[in-house]
This record gives C-alpha cells, sequence and structure tokens, in this order.
C-alpha cells in the first residue's frame, strides 16, 4: 500500500496507531517486495509472519506460493488482512505472538518466520522463537538497528555482548541493510535493519555444557568493563593457567572473547567425558532376516558398517498433556549424530527379547520402570 493508502485504510478500520504495539506501517512497496525476496521463499514453505499489520509483507509472500500463518494481535488488522486476502493460503491468527506455542510448527516440513518485530519486545520474541529445538530454519526479521546490530556483532565491538552470543551459538546472523525511518506510518524515532538468522550446523562447534557455557557469559558481561580474571574467579581459581592454556590474554574483557573461546572456557573449566566408542563398538546382537529370523552375530561396528538388519526397540513416553519426551542422539554416535530421536532406544542383544530390552533401556536411560504398550512392529531395524 501507498502511504495515502494506509492512512486511509487505518481510518475506515478505526486504528489510530499505538507505539506500545509496535505499529509503523510500511507503505514502501519496493522495500517489502525486497525483503520478502531475501528469504527466498518458495510454495514448499510454511511461513510465519509476525505482525503483518495490513499486509506489505503478506502480499509478496502469497504471490511466491507459500502458505502464511499472520500473527496479529491487533483483531482490527486480523480482520482486515483476512478480508483483503481471500486465499485459502493464508490463516491468520488473533493472539499476542508471545503467547503462540512454536512446537506446533514441527507438523510442517519447512518453515520460515518474518516479522517486522516491536521494538519494546523484540528480545523476547527473539528468544522465544530461537529456542531450541526449533524446526523454523530461516528467520527474516525488520528490528530497532540496535538490536540487529548486537545480534551480527563480531567480537571486540560495542554491540557484541551476552545475547550475541547466545543467539550465534545455534545460528548465524547477517546484517542485511539499514531501513530508515521514512518508509514507515508513522516514523518510528530511530533508523531499523534487516537481519537473517539461519541455524547452525550442529557439528559446526564443538560440544560444550550449553547451561555452564551461557552462565558464564552472563557473569562475564554483567560488567563490562571489568577484567574477567575478577568476574570469573568463582569458576577458574588459576586465571593465569586458563589464559596460558587457551592463548588468550589474561586481561581479557568479556567482548574479546569468541564464540569459540567461550566454549573452549567453559570445556576447560567443565570437561565433558567422551564415551568408550571401542567398547562399544565391540558389543554384540543379531543379525536377521526380513522375516526377523536370526542369521548370525556380529559386532555394532560391522552390522552398522555393512547396513545389515537387526533388531532394536523405540519407546515413546507421552505426558498428560499428549507431550511426547525426545532425546537428542549423542554427537558421537556412528549414525545420525545430534539429530533427535524417540524417548529411549537400544539394541536388542542375543539373550533378550524386545520387551526386555525395552524395559532395560528405559531403566538405563530415563531411570523408569513404568508398564509398556506395544504399538506396533516397523519391521527389523537397518541402519
Amino acid at each position: 500500500m501507498k502511504l495515502s493508502e494506509i492512512r486511509a485504510t487505518l481510518q475506515e478500520i478505526g486504528v489510530s496507531p499505538v507505539k506500545t504495539l509496535g505499529q509503523n506501517f510500511l507503505h514502501d512497496q519496493n522495500l517489502a517486495r525486497w525483503i520478502v525476496s531475501q528469504a527466498q521463499i518458495t510454495p514448499e514453505d510454511y511461513v510465519i509472519e509476525i505482525g503483518p499489520g495490513l499486509g506489505a509483507l503478506t502480499r509478496f509472500i502469497l504471490e511466491k506460493g507459500a502458505r502464511v500463518l499472520a500473527i496479529e494481535k491487533d483483531a482490527r488488522l486480523a480482520n482486515f488482512l483476512r478480508a483483503r486476502f481471500a486465499d485459502e493460503r493464508l490463516e491468520v491468527l488473533n493472539i499476542d505472538a508471545l503467547k503462540f506455542d512454536p512446537r506446533v510448527l514441527f507438523a510442517h516440513r519447512r518453515v520460515k518466520l518474518l516479522g517486522n518485530l516491536p521494538y519494546n519486545i523484540s528480545s523476547a520474541l527473539l528468544l522465544k522463537f530461537l529456542d531450541q529445538p526449533s524446526p523454523i530454519y530461516l528467520w527474516l526479521l525488520t528490528l530497532q538497528k540496535e538490536m540487529a546490530m548486537r545480534l551480527s556483532a563480531p567480537p571486540s565491538t560495542h554491540d557484541y555482548g551476552a545475547l550475541t552470543l547466545r543467539v550465534q551459538l545455534y545460528h548465524r546472523a547477517k546484517y542485511l541493510r539499514t531501513i530508515p525511518p521514512s518508509v514507515f506510518f508513522p516514523q518510528p524515532e530511530v533508523d531499523s535493519a534487516a537481519v537473517r538468522l539461519v541455524p547452525r550446523d550442529p557439528v559446526e562447534l564443538p560440544e560444550r555444557d550449553n547451561e555452564l557455557l551461557l552462565k558464564l557469559v552472563r557473569v562475564g558481561f554483567s560488567q563490562r568493563r571489568k577484567q574477567l580474571r575478577k568476574l570469573l574467579r568463582e569458576y577458574a581459581t588459576d586465571w593465569a593457567d586458563v589464559a596460558r592454556r587457551l592463548n588468550i590474554d589474561p586481561k581479557s574483557r568479556a567482548e574479546e572473547l569468541s564464540l569459540l573461546q567461550w566454549i573452549a572456557l567453559a570445556n576447560f573449566i567443565a570437561p565433558l567425558p567422551r564415551p568408550d566408542t571401542p567398547l562399544t563398538n565391540e558389543e554384540r546382537f543379531p543379525v536377521v532376516d526380513k522375516n526377523d529370523r536370526i542369521l548370525r552375530y556380529a559386532t555394532r561396528a560391522y552390522v552398522h558398517g555393512n547396513n545389515l538388519r537387526h533388531r532394536a526397540v523405540h519407546i515413546l513416553i507421552f505426558n498428560h498433556a499428549g507431550e511426547v519426551y525426545l532425546q537428542q542422539r549423542s554427537r558421537w554416535k556412528d549414525r545420525h549424530p545430534l539429530k533427535w530421536d524417540s524417548s529411549a532406544s537400544g539394541h536388542v542383544t542375543a539373550s533378550e527379547t524386545y520387551d526386555e530390552t525395552a524395559r532395560r533401556e528405559l531403566k538405563e536411560e530415563l531411570a523408569l520402570d513404568v508398564p509398556l504398550d506395544e504399538a506396533s512392529g516397523l519391521g527389523v531395524h537397518r541402519s
């Protein structure tokens, strides 16, 4: 919509832009088209749009053939969108985006998120929709320029901080362009910016204790001008030795450490145990035919290496709300490392039945001893 059309439409539907709701309506159609183009949307995509307003981006997203779920807090704007876009591929949800449950998005294979986030709740929205695990594999956001710079900041810069590291731990953030106030109605008081985030490869960064890592980051940035040796003395009493081993300046401040250095610091303070892979690979279990008849016995390494049929169990644990508990596989697994898996699982050994294996694995992995119901047989397992 052009600026004159936006003014007329808002008057017609009785909307007076509210600053606290971040209601700044984009009227530059070329910019709207450019923003959507940066998301590389295809008909296979399922797009979440936060704060669609009068549909400046919605129009161009629908033109790409994607399905769209538009989350709009203002009921008057939500009703306007439903009337303006009579398209079965558009669903308008009239709720506060902070109350939306992103887990429902796992039902879709290709999820992208676009939005012009209200300045006053942009941090809360970011942390909500970036929370792990996430079904979203691309975020294209219009944010206050200051926030966009914080997300994409490199070390040793003013904008680099705890939020930067929390976001970049799982995502790559790219600052795309600055957006002036003049393209919005009403005009905000500061510049905006477009930023794109994509998930990192799960094995790109070293294994670490994320809880400890983020705790160290929070403490390290709690007083930016103080040196880490003072702030982290509770976790590293001999800071000179830490600095020497990690090859960092003993007088470093939080903003001077890269993400990899922060991970190295966490792993130095609390080294992670590695599994005894050789012993695991020598574990023996039955090799079977397509009818589940035992042919012979072989080691795990041999069975997986030759993609032979073998027996396995997978257990799904549900709570009273119908939610299923999943585990993330270890990065040391020889098959599908760091992928999400069933609640508990394991191979059937030579001396066990399927039921015995299921009870054992549930006890070993989750310390549970509960009745189990057999759901179905899925055929014998192949790696």
